[in-house]
């Protein structure tokens, strides 16, 4: 919400309803006032999400305020509303509360109580309102349309995730490292009934076995040394919504034991508690390694693996989907350029393409943003790759930037009119246009072409003695 705002106020006595606008329009407010309830129910309806607040006298003849309170709640219930109330008329202000009503005011009127209680209102509803804008970015953000690919196997993991996500089942999300397994882990909880609930986010590989038991499950004050009070862990807290436990391949034996507790019981027991606490949290893990192969060498539990390989969606690397590989391109190239834009040539898109990305998607998107920096003008290059791409690049695509230019550089760009002082035929001109801009450009014509707007090959033509410049 942004400048002042927009009020309500309905009361059917013309002295109470005139001291209320007065004392909110003190505070910059814009007060719309009436008279009886009907008439601001008829208000309302016309401009139902223009209204910031509405404070209603609950008495009135003709439609009370417990009539507009349902009227609010039913059609605007972003809308606060506050009911004003006789002096020690408490069971019609329990009942208001009740009802939905944020909250009252007692007549005769307390200035500087009905300005806190109406500007409490308000930063309530600006609060409201932006939780809900980030909710809506983070849906948008981490939706499943965001997971970028048009191969086989990326359409194999939109059908299972969209399938599960649906579900309160444990899913086992598997791939090489930088393949997006958390990217799908919250593309399921944004798709999921838990939507609205938390996503908490655990890597296991980074935190040491016994912290990590207090993590998950909390513990009581005094449970060890630096416990100097109780405190609720990751399941607790993720109730309601998601836990992902990232790299679950890297946790040892003890809390393994204890997981599989939880995803058969439903419970925790902090540590140094002996009471079971019920937890309402749905478990996606995710792995780098083969859990099967741990199960095999006897690293990992049997039934846990079990309990966890209920839906597994498995992430191919790069290399075994490069179709995908110019639509993340393109995609993070846009994201990090933001306004002033950026392009790949294809040649750049060849060497990216070529290249096996042990990295994976982390990798590209590292290579995209460092091309870009080095590369303010947007437009990248395969010189502007990273040596271990260009070095897999296929021949035609393999650019370096030369370490000196290999035309001297004028200190002085010539006057314009050295280009028609002679009256030199058209394809002349052309020509000597093409030598200035390569000039310009230190002797590289990819980059020359780029700035003709113009193909490499079209630039050969028109330089009919080139070579001396290549």
């Amino acid at each position: 919400m942004t400048g002042p705002a927009r009020i309500l106020v309905v009361d059917d006595d013309l002295a109470s309803r005139g001291l209320m606008e007065q004392v909110l329009a003190e505070d910059g407010h814009q007060i719309i006032t009436c008279g009886d309830g009907a008439e601001a129910i008829r208000m309302l309806a016309q401009e139902p999400d223009a209204w910031d607040a509405v404070v209603s006298d609950i008495r009135m003849v003709e439609a009370d305020g417990l009539e507009v309170l349902d009227w609010v709640r039913k059609n605007a219930v972003e809308t606060p509303v506050l009911l004003v109330t006789a002096f020690g008329n408490v069971d019609g202000a329990v009942d208001a509360i009740k009802r939905g009503a944020y909250d009252y005011i007692s007549k005769p009127y307390d200035v500087a109580a009905v300005k806190l209680v109406v500007d409490r209102a308000l930063r309530h509803r600006r609060l409201a309102a932006e939780n809900r804008r980030l909710k809506r970015e983070i849906r948008e953000k981490y939706s499943l349309q965001n997971v970028i690919g048009r191969s086989e196997g990326m359409l194999q993991v939109y059908k299972t995730a969209a399938r599960v996500a649906l579900t309160d089942a444990t899913v086992l999300v598997a791939g090489e490292s930088g393949t997006g397994k958390e990217l799908v882990a919250r593309a399921i909880h944004t798709a999921s009934g838990r939507s609205a609930g938390p996503f908490i986010a655990v890597d296991c590989s980074a935190i040491a076995e016994g912290l990590l038991e207090s993590e998950l499950f909390g513990h009581a004050r005094g449970s060890f040394t630096g416990a100097i009070g109780a405190r609720r862990g990751l399941f607790e807290e993720a109730s309601g919504g998601t836990l992902f436990l990232d790299e679950i391949g890297d946790i040892g034996a003890r809390i393994q034991a204890q997981l599989l507790r939880v995803l058969q019981e439903h419970e925790i027991r902090r540590v140094g508690e002996s009471v079971a606490v019920r937890v309402d949290a749905r478990v996606v893990v995710a792995t780098n390694k083969d859990l099967a192969g741990l199960v095999r060498a006897q690293k990992f539990r049997e039934d846990l693996y079990y309990r966890l390989n209920v839906v597994t969606i498995r992430l191919p690397p790069l290399r075994d989907r490069r179709e995908d590989i110019p639509l993340l391109a393109e995609y993070f190239a846009a994201r990090h350029a933001g306004v002033r834009g950026a392009s790949l040539t294809t040649d750049a898109r060849d060497a990216l393409v070529a290249y096996d990305w042990p990295g994976n998607v982390r990798e590209l998107d590292n290579a995209i943003a460092r091309a870009l920096a080095l590369n303010p003008g947007g437009t990248i290059l395969p010189e502007d790759l990273p040596d271990a791409v260009r070095a897999q690049a296929p021949r035609h695509a393999r650019r370096t930037q030369p370490s000196q230019p290999l035309l001297p550089v004028p200190s002085q760009p010539p006057p314009v009119d050295s280009l028609v002082g002679d009256h030199p035929t058209l394809d002349e001109l052309n020509r000597r246009y093409a030598e200035r801009i390569l000039r310009e450009q230190a002797g590289n014509k990819t980059r020359a072409a780029e700035v003709l707007g113009i193909d490499r090959k079209t630039l050969s033509r028109l330089l009919d003695k080139e070579e001396s410049f290549s």
